[in-house]
């Protein structure tokens, strides 16, 4: 968890139409709104409605932010393989890339999580478009910077309620799936592919 006068800083990429920006959105308000963090969000896509670049980056802290973009990630949340190339400079030495096992299969660092959140969402939910609601769920297990309950509530507040049952089942699985992680068997910095040889 963190400390006083900490940054926790999350980046969710991938592409248009996924829901990443609705998901950081929730875990935005989870920490700030339900866990009492200050909390900036903000997002950037392409001009494409669907199929084109997205992120969204949440800051999250005990004090107030001064700068409210995200500068070396603790978390990076990569839902295709564009989006993981694009954005893998941005994390710090100690952060985690956590990817769709879906979608990605270059993966740059052996400091990773894979999860098939597609495939998650497709069993759990029968719907591949909750793949962001299976890893809302995860990134919240993952990280532990905010409480499962907390993602619950700003969950239920923000998406259509005739979605809530579906996308509370996929924020589910997420976390369950999570929980099967082993973040212990990691290295603790990154390191690149290529040194692994």
């Amino acid at each position: 968890m963190m400390k006083e006068g900490e940054r926790y800083e999350l980046i969710f990429s991938g592409s248009g139409g996924q829901g990443l920006i609705l998901a950081a959105i929730i875990f935005a308000e989870a920490a700030g709104v339900h866990d009492g963090f200050y909390v900036c969000q903000s997002q950037s896509y392409g001009p494409e409605a669907r199929g084109g670049y997205s992120k969204a980056e949440v800051i999250m802290s005990k004090n107030p932010i001064d700068y409210p973009k995200a500068i070396r990630a603790d978390l990076l949340l990569s839902m295709n393989q564009a989006s993981c190339d694009h954005c893998f400079e941005v994390l710090k030495p100690e952060g985690l890339l956590v990817v769709d096992a879906s979608l990605v299969h270059q993966i740059p660092t052996n400091r990773s999580v894979s999860i098939p959140f597609t495939e998650i969402a497709r069993k759990s939910a029968g719907k591949e478009m909750v793949a962001n609601m299976v890893a809302l769920g995860a990134v919240g297990r993952i990280s532990q910077s905010v409480s499962l309950k907390s993602l619950e509530t700003a969950l239920v507040a923000r998406v259509p309620k005739r979605t809530v049952e579906m996308n509370l089942k996929a924020l589910h699985a997420g976390i369950e799936a999570a929980e099967a992680v082993d973040l212990s068997a990691l290295p603790k910095t990154i390191v690149p592919e290529d040194d692994e040889l």
